[in-house]
């Protein structure tokens, strides 16, 4: 999905905004942020219930007369009940695992949220964006399949900037991946952080880069 000119354009906001800011900014996106196995099984019995209602409906009935053995047995028509029913449900979920947009159709939208704030306070951790020494970590974070964002802050800078602003923030940045593209939502937040947290946060002289600018892809 990105580019390499992408990844230069974002690597080149973060350089940018950390001439400006104390602020170490770093920018990932991932691919998904959670594993949402309910969804495949919701889809996989939502299909095998409609596979049963189309077979009930075109399996011919066969009037039969009292004393009548001509008919077909029910356990047959059972049987050929359960094998579509399970045919639809293995199907069901198979396209689900195959088809990111019909697997996020099962998926609460709560649920959604959730994984996506747990995956990027992980990533918070691992990629050591807690751990500058004045405290100035900034993360900003979107998962493609959920479409989400999550611009998560440091002590210090989370003081600065206000949980409320950082909020807005998230939500402006997610409004331009609507309007325009990924990469040009991404550089926009990380220019505005440039401007805001350089006035709040100013650069250094002595200022040391501790975190990687480059974009961070997590398949």
């Amino acid at each position: 999905m990105f580019s390499p000119e992408d990844h230069q354009a974002i690597t080149s906001a973060v350089v940018a905004a950390e001439k400006k800011t104390a602020a170490e900014i770093v920018s990932v996106v991932a691919n998904v942020s959670g594993r949402y196995d309910r969804a495949e099984d919701s889809a996989g019995l939502w299909l095998g219930l409609i596979a049963f209602i189309i077979t009930w409906a075109m399996y011919p009935t066969v009037p039969v007369e009292v004393g009548d053995w001509s008919g077909s047995h029910p356990v047959a028509q059972l049987a050929a009940y359960v094998v579509v029913i399970v045919v639809g449900y293995i199907l069901g979920a198979s396209l689900a695992t195959q088809i990111p947009g019909l697997r996020r159709l099962f998926t609460p939208a709560e649920q959604m949220s959730d994984e996506t704030w747990k995956a990027a306070r992980a990533i918070f951790f691992d990629k050591r964006v807690h751990h500058t020494a004045d405290a100035t970590g900034v993360l900003i974070y979107f998962s493609l399949y959920e479409h989400r964002a999550v611009i998560l802050a440091d002590q210090n800078a989370l003081d600065l900037l206000g949980q409320e602003r950082i909020n807005e923030l998230c939500r402006e940045m997610i409004e331009q991946v609507k309007s325009s593209n990924l990469t040009d939502a991404m550089t926009k937040t990380i220019e505005t952080l440039g401007n805001e947290l350089g006035k709040l946060l100013p650069r250094q002289a002595d200022d040391i880069n501790e975190l990687s600018d480059a974009l961070i892809i997590i398949e």
